[in-house]
């Protein structure tokens, strides 16, 4: 009886041993499902993690889908579809031909629409989509690094700014394209600037002074379009191959600290960054020319005046963000960026945002972020001074340029780890910067209410 016993307890305690294990080992084995993937399509049968892990060939695939529609205001109330699909490979060149401290990185877009697109439609300086282009296939970037000792690292190909210059991850939650890429640089860099969707030949060197302290150092080819464009920079440089070496020379640099970056560090997370830039082509003046005579004009009394040319153009900017609460998944942050630039050759010459971001901010939803933007560009007095010359030399209607608000608020929903839906709503106050309405010379283009939404998929 006691033997009985003793086979039946241990029969018991093997059975559900095995059972364990075998349960442990087909947990090990099983693939996550769908909604727990990185990417949609998983790991490729585990040649995707090999192919990164062993040879160093990092290889992406994303998209971004979204629609937008201008409910009241701006020039054309309708809607708009516009679409990305990015393809980079990024590699580790010691994984790959045992090159110490060497990478490189392609990324490559194919960019579409419905049509008219939503910065048309709305009318305003400040485009409220980050993503919209004109439609093409295009190389974006190409580069080499080199790094040494995790002090000093050298980039160089076909670079973009704002990839590293003048960023906020807070304000990186919000989709209109000023909160990136900001208006006191987009509107005043020759062409916008080697920034999305055009970057152009380049060197970029960082210096991680200290463990907080790093210095962005870069020169760029001045003008993205290339040599003798006259019309639009996205068609003259359509597939991003011209490799522009026109336009003089860009040069940009930005010193970063940053505080309590580390995995374990005990405080909050920041960055505060400072910048400056510095272009060497000519810019023409924004009110004064020479007219036929030779005499100097105003182009507001004279529109067919030859601008008067400034040689070079400069700006500087500063950027704050910073983590203020976190309590469990759940985290605040605020960002404050700001730029000037001289007035007599810039449209705008002030420029302010700053907002909030919200993380985890309904129970449940740890990774969702809910964020908050008001972004402020001030038409240079120069600018506006030309209008007012055209309205004293002609009469109304005549509307005096002034600056542009945008109030923006979204909500990033991550649905799964590769999927993310965004609704989007925009305030756009003076579009354009207080312009004429194109469908109507007696009245200006009215304040814009614009309202959209995003899906972003990881492949």
């Amino acid at each position: 009886m006691r033997f009985s016993s003793r086979f039946l307890l241990g029969a018991v305690l093997m059975n559900g041993s095995l059972g364990f294990s075998a349960a442990a080992i087909a947990t090990e084995k099983s693939p996550p499902s769908i909604w727990e993937r990185e990417t949609l399509t998983g790991d490729w049968g585990g040649a995707r993690a090999a192919l990164k892990d062993k040879n160093g060939i990092d290889i992406s695939l994303n998209y971004i889908g979204e629609t937008f529609a201008v409910l009241s205001g701006g020039v054309n109330r309708a809607s708009s579809y516009e679409g990305r699909l990015e393809f980079s490979v990024d590699t580790d060149l010691q994984k790959l031909i045992g090159w110490t401290g060497g990478s490189t990185h392609v990324t490559v877009f194919q960019i579409h629409n419905s049509g008219h697109n939503v910065v048309e439609n709305s009318g305003t300086t400040a485009d409220p989509s980050n993503i919209d282009a004109t439609p093409t296939t295009r190389l974006f970037t190409a580069w080499f690094q080199q790094n040494f000792n995790d002090r000093f690292s050298i980039r160089a190909g076909q670079l973009a700014a704002d990839d590293e210059f003048i960023t906020s991850d807070t304000a990186g939650g919000l989709m209109n394209g000023t909160f990136g890429w900001a208006g006191v640089l987009a509107a005043n860099m020759t062409n916008g600037g080697p920034a999305y969707p055009l970057a152009t030949p380049g060197v970029r060197v960082k210096i991680n002074a200290t463990e907080n302290l790093s210095v962005l150092a870069a020169i760029f080819s001045g003008d993205p379009a290339g040599r003798n464009c006259s019309g639009d920079a996205q068609q003259c440089n359509r597939h991003g191959t011209t490799f522009s070496t026109s336009g003089g020379a860009l040069l940009m640099g930005e010193a970063q600290y940053a505080i309590n970056q580390g995995k374990n560090a005990i405080g909050l997370p920041g960055f505060y960054k400072l910048g400056a830039w510095y272009a060497s082509a000519d810019f023409a003046d924004q009110r004064f020319g020479i007219d036929g005579s030779g005499a100097t004009i105003s182009l507001g009394i004279d529109p067919t005046a030859t601008p008067i040319q400034h040689r070079g153009n400069w700006g500087i900017y500063g950027v704050a963000d910073q983590t203020v609460a976190r309590m469990g998944d759940r985290s605040l942050s605020l960002f404050l960026r700001s730029g000037l630039s001289p007035s007599d050759r810039n449209l705008i010459s002030f420029y302010v945002d700053g907002g909030v971001g919200i993380k985890g901010l309904l129970p449940g939803r740890a990774d969702d972020v809910l964020t908050f933007g008001v972004a402020y560009a001030k038409i240079s007095s120069d600018a506006s001074s030309v209008d007012r010359d055209a309205l004293a030399a002609n009469g109304p209607p005549q509307p005096i340029r002034n600056e542009e608000f945008v109030f923006e608020l979204s909500y990033a929903l991550q649905i799964a780890p590769w999927w993310i839906v965004q609704p989007d709503l925009q305030y756009i106050v003076h579009p354009g910067g207080n312009v004429a309405d194109p469908n109507n010379a007696n009245a200006v283009v009215q304040n814009a209410f614009v309202a959209g939404v995003r899906s972003t998929i990881k492949f």
